[in-house]
């Protein structure tokens, strides 16, 4: 089974108050997206990560990773930069990736952390599956809403547990109609 998942962010305080993320604490936090993930991905599934994994953690990203399921693969966002210096963070990554394009079901797939306008083979029914903006409601996600084949795997607007491409594409749907 392939999954997609972003903006994790273990170990950030202020992401909490910011997405109006449902947790007291970082540590309820990281514990319930630790036991959501590994509730639903086995050691044989791959997990996308659409970047931003870890933020300003007093705890080394090595100890998440290490209590994770699957093969883990990472779309690199823009707080990623100190983890793919980690030397031994980038061993519990099959593959670490700016931007990707993979198979899913028969589906094509656009993978990066940043949404875009248009991604290759825009106009052959591609998808474009990103992270960055949260569940921010503002000018990108209005825009990026009225793209049919855009899918933000931002874990809060996910259940805060890696998707399926299926479940992705209910998650965005319902996501867009509650803010109409």
């Amino acid at each position: 089974m392939i999954y997609y998942i972003s903006d994790l962010h273990f170990g950030h305080l202020r992401c909490i108050k910011m997405d109006k993320r449902p947790f007291s604490s970082i540590e309820e936090m990281d514990r319930i997206l630790i036991e959501n993930w590994n509730n639903k991905v086995n050691e044989e599934d791959d997990v996308y990560i659409l970047g931003d994994f870890s933020y300003k953690s007093k705890i080394d990203p090595v100890e998440y990773l290490k209590q994770l399921k699957g093969h883990k693969h990472l779309i690199v966002g823009n707080h990623d930069l100190k983890l793919i210096k980690n030397q031994e963070a980038c061993h519990h990554f099959e593959t670490i990736d700016y931007y990707l394009q993979i198979e899913d079901q028969k589906r094509v797939i656009y993978l990066c952390h940043l949404p875009f306008a248009e991604w290759p083979y825009y106009q052959r029914n591609t998808y474009h599956i990103y992270g960055h903006i949260h569940n921010d409601r503002g000018e990108t996600f209005q825009f990026m809403s009225k793209k049919e084949r855009a899918l933000n795997a931002g874990c809060m607007i996910n259940h805060y547990e890696p998707v399926t491409l299926d479940e992705l594409i209910k998650n965005n749907q319902e996501y867009t109609k509650r803010g109409e």
